[in-house]
C-alpha cells in the first residue's frame, strides 16, 4: 500500500492507472482492432470469402516480411521489390504452361509443362541470381541514390515482362497457370491453396525471425543505424547488404509463384511500380524492423482493399482510387503522430 497526497493509502493495483496505460498502448489497440475487424469481416462475408481473403493476406504477408528485412532492418529503402515478385510469378507461369490455354494472336510460345514446385524452385533461384547481379551494382549507392536505382530496376523488370513477347506473351499474359500438385493431390480447392500459402508465410516468417535474432541480424541493425561504425568494427558491410538483399528477393519470388498459381493468370499489369510503392507503404504502416508489424500491415491493407468494395457510396470503378487515397491518408497521419508505424522500432 502507498499513501496518496491526502494521506490515505493507495492500493498497489489501481484500475484507473491500468486503464490509462491500456489507452496509451497503441500497439495493443492496433492488434485488437485489426484482428477483430478481420474476424468480423470474414464472418460477415462467409467462408468462401474468408478463404480468399486469407490467401491474399498470406501472399502480401510474405512480400511485406521480405521487404522489411531490407527496409526495416538494414535501412535500404527499395521500391524495386515488385520486380522479384514478377520474376517468381512469370517463372512459374512459363515453366508450367501447356498448350491448353488460348494462344490469342501472339502465336506459339514455348511450353514446358513442369510441375509447380520445380518451377517455383527455379523462379526463386532466378530471382536470387537477378538480385545478386543487380545487388553488386546497388551496393555502390546509398540513401536517396539507392532509392532511384531500385526505381530503375522496377521499370526495367516491368518492360521486360511487357516486351519479351516470345516468352511472356506481352500484354496478353499467360493463362491457365498450373496449380500445385503433390502426387495425385492437386491444390485445386481454395482451402487447400490457403493452407499451402499460410505454410509458406509461416516458413518465411520463421526464417526472417531466425535471421534478425542472430548475430547476422544484429549486424544488419548496426548497418541501419551507422554503416560507418559497422565498417570500423571490421564487418564487410557490402557483403551483409548483398546477402539480405538476395534472401529478400528470393522470398518475394516465392510470393510471386504463389500469386501466379492462385490467380491462374499473369500479365505485366500486376507488377507495375504502383504496386511496389503500395508494398513500401504496407511495411511503413505495420512498422519498420518488426515481423509481426509487417503481417499486421499486410492484413490491414487487405482488409482495406476488400472492405472498400462493400461501401455503397464508393462505385466499383473508383475502388482502386479510394484505396490509394485512404492508405495515403493513413500514412500521412502515421508520419505526423507515429513515424515508426503501428508496431515499428525505428522511424523511416
Amino acid at each position: 500500500m502507498k499513501a496518496e497526497a491526502g494521506g490515505r493509502p493507495r492500493p498497489a493495483w489501481d484500475p484507473r492507472r491500468l486503464l490509462s496505460g491500456v489507452r496509451g498502448n497503441l500497439e495493443l489497440w492496433a492488434n485488437l482492432i485489426i484482428l477483430t475487424w478481420a474476424v468480423a469481416f470474414a464472418v460477415w462475408q462467409g467462408t468462401g470469402f474468408a478463404i480468399g481473403l486469407g490467401t491474399v493476406f498470406a501472399i502480401w504477408g510474405i512480400l511485406s516480411v521480405s521487404l522489411n528485412l531490407v527496409v526495416g532492418y538494414t535501412g535500404l529503402l527499395s521500391v524495386g521489390h515488385i520486380g522479384f515478385f514478377g520474376i517468381g510469378a512469370y517463372a512459374v507461369a512459363v515453366l508450367t504452361s501447356t498448350q491448353d490455354y488460348e494462344l490469342l494472336r501472339t502465336g506459339a510460345v514455348p511450353t514446358y509443362e513442369w510441375p509447380f514446385f520445380a518451377a517455383l524452385v527455379v523462379g526463386v533461384g532466378l530471382a536470387g541470381l537477378a538480385a545478386l547481379v543487380v545487388g553488386v551494382v546497388f551496393n555502390r549507392f546509398r540513401d536517396d541514390i539507392f532509392v532511384l536505382v531500385s526505381f530503375g530496376f522496377a521499370i526495367i523488370a516491368f518492360n521486360s515482362f511487357l516486351n519479351l513477347r516470345g516468352v511472356t506473351r506481352g500484354a496478353f499474359g499467360i493463362h491457365e497457370v498450373a496449380r500445385p500438385q503433390i502426387g495425385p493431390w492437386v491444390f485445386d480447392e481454395e482451402f487447400d491453396f490457403l493452407v499451402l500459402a499460410l505454410v509458406c508465410l509461416l516458413l518465411v516468417s520463421l526464417v526472417s525471425w531466425l535471421i534478425v535474432t542472430s548475430s547476422f541480424g544484429r549486424v544488419l541493425t548496426t548497418i541501419r543505424e551507422d554503416e560507418r561504425t559497422a565498417e570500423v568494427f571490421g564487418y564487410r558491410v557490402t557483403h551483409y547488404k548483398l546477402a539480405v538483399w538476395v534472401i529478400s528477393a528470393m522470398m518475394a519470388a516465392l510470393a510471386g509463384g504463389l500469386f501466379g498459381s492462385w490467380t491462374r493468370f499473369v500479365d505485366p499489369n500486376s507488377f507495375i511500380l504502383l504496386e511496389s510503392i503500395l508494398l513500401v507503404c504496407i511495411v511503413i504502416l505495420g512498422g519498420l524492423a518488426s515481423i509481426w508489424g509487417s503481417l499486421l500491415g499486410a492484413l490491414a491493407f487487405v482488409l482495406l482493399e476488400e472492405g472498400l468494395r462493400f461501401l455503397p457510396f464508393v462505385p466499383d470503378v473508383h475502388v482502386g482510387q479510394a484505396r490509394q487515397m485512404t492508405l495515403g491518408l493513413m500514412l500521412v497521419l502515421l508520419m505526423l503522430f507515429r513515424p515508426q508505424g503501428l508496431l515499428g522500432r525505428y522511424k523511416l
